[in-house]
């Protein structure tokens, strides 16, 4: 029992380290981000709004008592992680590994939160 929460604890602590990295190029890096965001094909001015979807799922996983935001945002993460690694490899810019740690990350974070309730 012990083991799985520490795992878990890792896991989510080291995504949560990610996605603050990811959420700061978003702010601090805004004209850089938003020009990687057009070479995918995505619209600029979604930028800040995905930033605070990140933010806010990350608010999600660590309060306990939000345990149906929990899973929409597991899921929310699941699919941006899915479509960020793809979005990479189709450009072929070779920056897709960002993408599979964050979600091996998350898959980590979200079968070990089952084994620890």
């Amino acid at each position: 029992m012990k083991t799985n929460k520490i795992i878990f604890y890792v896991a989510t602590g080291l995504l949560t380290v990610l996605m603050l990295y990811s959420v700061s190029m978003y702010l601090f890096s805004h004209d850089m981000v938003v020009q990687m965001f057009e070479t995918f094909g995505y619209p600029g001015y979604i930028v800040y709004p995905y930033a605070i979807a990140k933010l806010l799922g990350l608010v999600a996983l660590w309060v306990p008592t939000f345990k149906v935001l929990k899973e929409w945002a597991y899921a929310g993460f699941f699919f941006a992680f899915i479509l960020a690694f793809f979005a990479h490899v189709m450009i072929g810019d070779g920056e897709q590994m960002g993408a599979l740690i964050a979600l091996i990350l998350l898959l980590v974070s979200y079968f070990y939160s089952k084994k620890i309730k």
